[in-house]
């Protein structure tokens, strides 16, 4: 059976059938700020080059033509907080940030960023736990009660009110109509998140890091990630992607020109709008 566009097209790629788009095109885009007045700030120099079926879940506030793109980064503050804020505010476009607690008072360049998260209508703040696990994921997980109340450490610390949730080092969703765990010894641990009224939410499209923590490859590859993802209908939920990378791989110039160009390219599109997670589908329902 053939797939047409919104159902994908057999001969065309998503964003391939689009590529002759005119970069003039308006995005589609629910984040509705105003136009960065430093626009002239530029981050990218003259010289830089440029399986499985998931169930339909109809979004009456989402054109049938268009796919929702979720922007999350992980492990703010941190060093790269700035510079995603800049990349945010040049292209208009609003992310979640989840924040790991202890982030918030590891220097003073850490609270100034955490103020300027704070402040910034383009982003929302999550909990991505107090600890970070300490980076001992395995007997972080084995103990299911401290990691809930490492969650609700950072919960109070930082005044999130909305329980949505990233667990440190998993990639686990827990919502009423979501249920993944990649690991399954942190089953119990995740459960209980749940239990304690945390929306759970993984991703589903990494933009992973080098051993000098810079973003890996370029924009191009994760283009064709992005294009792949939503023609094999590999999102948790039909239309919806959710993006993962973090604030520490914003370091060098390349990272972030990378990154600027990758949301570039999708809003040339005109295919896309962008959201922030509390958005997402029925993630606002009262967890069963």
């Amino acid at each position: 059976m053939t797939k047409t566009f919104a159902e994908k097209s057999r001969n065309k790629t998503f964003l391939g059938m689009f590529a002759l788009v005119s970069a003039t095109s308006i995005l589609f885009n629910s984040c509705n700020q105003k136009k960065d007045k430093k626009e002239s700030e530029k981050l990218i120099p003259k010289d830089h080059p440029v399986a499985k079926i998931v169930p339909k879940i109809d979004d009456e506030n989402v054109p049938a033509d268009k796919r929702v793109i979720y922007l999350t980064f992980d492990d703010g503050p941190n060093r790269g907080t700035e510079n995603l804020l800049k990349i945010l505010h040049k292209r208009n476009i609003c992310a979640t940030a989840f924040l790991v607690g202890k982030h918030a008072y590891g220097s003073k360049k850490q609270q100034e960023d955490l103020e300027l998260l704070r402040k910034d209508q383009l982003v929302e703040l999550a909990n991505h736990s107090f600890t970070h696990a300490h980076n001992k994921y395995t007997d972080f997980y084995k103990n299911p009660i401290g990691v809930v109340q490492d969650f609700d450490a950072a919960k109070d610390s930082l005044k999130l009110y909305d329980k949505i949730a990233r667990t440190p080092g998993r990639n686990i969703w827990r919502l009423n109509n979501i249920t993944v765990t990649d690991l399954k010894s942190s089953t119990e641990a995740a459960n209980s998140l749940k239990k304690a009224g945390y929306k759970v939410i993984g991703w589903d499209l990494e933009w992973k890091p080098t051993n000098k923590m810079e973003l890996k490859g370029n924009h191009q590859a994760m283009l064709k990630k992005v294009d792949s993802i939503f023609f094999n209908d590999l999102e948790k939920t039909s239309r919806h992607l959710v993006f993962l990378t973090h604030d520490q791989y914003l370091t060098d110039t390349d990272s972030v020109n990378e990154l600027d160009l990758f949301i570039e390219k999708l809003q040339k599109t005109n295919r896309f709008v962008f959201r922030k997670i509390s958005e997402y589908p029925k993630i606002n329902e009262v967890l069963n």
